[in-house]
């Protein structure tokens, strides 16, 4: 930690981490809220035996319908500092993990740096996936040019009334758009082997919310003005009003079938080819971890 504080996100909270926590409540070393094979990511992650996820406490955007907010607003588990990280990942391997999937990582961006590089020392040769919501800033992710493998960026919103209304930030779309170059010059299209598990690449996320389909379009405006056709895009039905969702209406609902309808032809008028969608039946809370701080 620099004499500033931390500066690693766009909120530039400058908080000293050692003593106490950020504005993304998490403190320099992080708690882990689970590590286990996750089955419910994309079938390229996922794969036959599941992702080898580590789910971190803390968060530096405030969703108000966020599925995991007993952790991006609270702490469950304990602390582990780079080796303890490191001994998760190489456990997962031995389990049979398609990879080591880091899910919330930004504010723990140092030590998940020493723990990768101290587990793949230790015999880890699983890829590196960053699951984010691209809330970052370029000057972090540089720094992890050749140490992650697959980038898995959440692109929630464009609009800045929205993302603040939505998510208390709004320079959303600011830093997650230069955020997702980023990602994309680091580790290009997404790349597969001879099961169809991501090797390497980036594959763009979109949650498509309640009464919000208008925003869902922009934001496949945006990909499709900037990426290649044939992007890897996982356009999500799966939202679930968790949280404080019933305060923010039309959030308070699910996700209707003809506004799922809508954003999938909408992506594909616009020439997208690789839209990975979901079932209807994907918002279920059944396919949330329960955080018990368990680490296999």
């Amino acid at each position: 930690m620099s004499s500033v504080g931390c500066m690693l996100c766009p909120r530039k909270c400058g908080a000293d981490r050692i003593t106490h926590m950020g504005a993304c409540n998490a403190p320099i070393l992080p708690y882990i809220a689970k590590a286990s094979l996750h089955m419910w990511e994309e079938p390229f992650i996922s794969g036959k035996r599941g992702s080898g996820t580590i789910f971190f406490c803390g968060c530096n955007m405030k969703c108000v319908f966020c599925q995991n907010y007993d952790i991006s607003t609270g702490i469950v588990g304990k602390q582990y500092d780079a080796q303890g990280i490191a001994d998760i990942m190489l456990r997962l391997q031995d389990k049979g993990a398609h990879n080591i999937n880091l899910v919330s990582p930004a504010p723990f961006v140092p030590v998940i740096m020493d723990a990768v590089m101290l587990a793949k020392k230790q015999r880890l040769s699983l890829p590196i996936v960053y699951n984010t919501n691209a809330y970052e800033t370029v000057e972090t992710l540089k720094k992890l040019d050749g140490l992650v493998d697959i980038y898995l960026p959440d692109l929630k919103y464009t609009d800045s009334v929205i993302s603040k209304k939505y998510s208390g930030t709004e320079d959303y779309f600011e830093y997650a758009a230069l955020a997702i170059n980023e990602m994309y010059r680091q580790c290009g299209m997404l790349i597969l082997d001879g099961e169809g598990m991501a090797k390497k690449g980036i594959a763009i996320r979109h949650l498509v919310l309640p009464g919000s389909v208008d925003e869902t379009r922009r934001v496949l405006d945006y990909i499709s003005g900037h990426f290649p056709k044939d992007i890897s895009l996982s356009l999500m039905s799966q939202y679930i009003p968790f949280y404080r969702a019933a305060e923010y209406p039309p959030l308070d609902r699910p996700l209707l079938k003809k506004e799922y309808k809508r954003a999938i032809e909408y992506g594909f008028s616009l020439g997208l080819t690789n839209i990975l969608t979901q079932q209807m039946s994907s918002a279920t809370a059944e396919y949330t971890p329960v955080f018990d701080g368990i680490c296999d």
